[in-house]
């Protein structure tokens, strides 16, 4: 397949250096995901450069064992490491510690999981985000759809730190509702210090019987939204094998927006990852 592309949102793992202890809850993808299973299932659909998104596991270690693996796979171009934001002088810590990385160029604290629907409005938390922007490091938003109205006022107060909004917010596509998540992207694209992640959609479709077409509306409206110069393609790997292989995936991304012109196409799956993670 020669269609060169950067994949935004890739994960690796094995269980054998490191603990994942939410991969019980999904034995279908608990084996080892490393490059090389990747290689095996993308086969000519390889990417030419990965974001490598944290997984869980202890940041410092896991850090450390991706960057064991970017020095045989030198696709692997960037980090996302997992850092705790609202633990005050941890956060702190914890920030300055990821800076000595080099591929490091981000950090996600998830907030998908998360009871309280303002947890990422606290004080602290803003506070910790708006050391990222300090430390020229970007925050991947994690979250589900019910969540985003607090995603957007975490994203309006701090200006100083540039977002990337994983898998479009996770919006409802298996039971088909579309609002008030269209309403939700509208005001977050209002925001120039956010991009969104084309990514993670087919997971949350029905993940058996899922088509291209099931996801039209949803790409469609962050197309109108965002424009193609601030969607990243992802392939959020190995989760998407739930739904469905790499290369259905690849292929009905680019279905999907087929109807782009060729610059606009290389911006969402190539020149819009290299901006927003800083990499050549």
């Amino acid at each position: 397949m020669n269609f060169p592309f950067i994949d935004s949102h890739v994960h690796f793992w094995d269980r054998q250096f490191l603990p994942y202890p939410w991969l019980a809850e999904v034995p279908a993808i608990a084996g080892r995901h490393t490059p090389a299973e990747l290689r095996l299932e993308a086969s000519s659909g390889l990417p030419e450069k990965i974001v490598f998104v944290e997984c869980g596991a202890p940041a410092s270690d896991e850090v450390k064992w991706i960057e064991t693996l970017a020095i045989t796979e030198p696709r692997i171009a960037a980090i996302v490491a997992k850092a705790p934001l609202d633990a005050g002088p941890a956060t702190t810590a914890a920030i300055r510690e990821l800076q000595r990385h080099p591929l490091v160029r981000g950090v996600r604290h998830l907030i998908q999981d998360e009871s309280d629907p303002a947890f990422c409005i606290r004080p602290e938390f803003i506070s910790g985000v708006r050391q990222l922007g300090e430390a020229n490091l970007s925050f991947d938003l994690c979250c589900r759809h019910s969540q985003l109205p607090s995603v957007i006022e975490l994203v309006r107060s701090c200006p100083g730190t540039r977002f990337i909004l994983d898998h479009a917010g996770k919006p409802g596509i298996r039971a088909r509702l579309l609002d008030p998540w269209r309403a939700h992207i509208d005001r977050l694209a209002t925001l120039p210090n956010l991009d969104c992640k084309f990514s993670g959609l087919i997971t949350e479709a029905d993940p058996a019987n899922w088509t291209p077409a099931d996801l039209q509306p949803y790409v469609s409206h962050l197309l109108g939204a965002f424009g193609p110069s601030r969607l990243l393609f992802g392939g959020d790997w190995p989760v998407a094998k739930l739904a469905g292989s790499y290369p259905r995936w690849l292929d009905a991304a680019r279905q999907l927006v087929s109807a782009l012109s060729a610059p606009e196409i290389a911006a969402v799956f190539h020149a819009n990852a290299r901006r927003v993670y800083q990499f050549p």
